[in-house]
This record gives C-alpha cells, structure tokens and sequence, in this order.
C-alpha cells in the first residue's frame, strides 16, 4: 500500500499561483510539479471559494464552524439545564399537594 502524499500549505500556493497568475493550464503546471491537473483544479477551487481559509489542514476549522460547534455546545447545555427545571418543578409541584 502507497502513503499519500502531503503538500504544504506553500506548495499548493505556489502551484494555483502558477494557473492563476503566470498563465499556465492546469495540465502544464501539474506535469512540471510531479501532481494530478485534477488536484491542482481543486486547490483553484478551494482557494476561490474560501477566501484565504483555503488549505487549513485536517480537523481545522473555518471561524464560521468554529462558532457554529460553539453554539451547537451552548444549546445542548441551555436543553439539559431546562429539563432540568422541569423535572424539578413537576417534583415540588407534587410535593405541595
């Protein structure tokens, strides 16, 4: 079995500079690094679309996913805590009777 290789974050930079900036296709410019022209054609579409979030590396996340699994974390507590205030009221409400 063949380890997958790994670009650094300067590498692909350079490469989509080589298609974007200096004219060449996708095919010319992944012959002359040694990559797939489909690979490169990725990392053009992932830096377009991500505005300078573009190849973070794995298991890290934009700010707007960061925040989204903060607020996902928040309403689980606001849920519990609210249960919680219902059980407890279902309990002296009975008590009183």
């Amino acid at each position: 079995m063949t380890t997958r290789k790994k670009y650094s974050k300067e590498f692909k930079w350079d490469a989509v500079s080589l298609v974007t900036d200096q004219g060449y296709t996708r095919t010319e410019a992944g012959r002359s690094l040694d990559i797939n022209a489909n690979m490169l054609g990725r990392w053009v579409k992932e830096l377009e679309v991500d505005d300078g979030q573009a190849f973070r590396g794995n298991g890290k996340l934009t700010p707007e996913m960061e925040a989204i699994k903060a607020l996902k974390v928040q309403v689980k507590r606001l849920q519990m805590e609210r249960d919680i205030l219902k059980k407890a009221t279902v309990f002296f409400a009975a008590e009183t009777k």
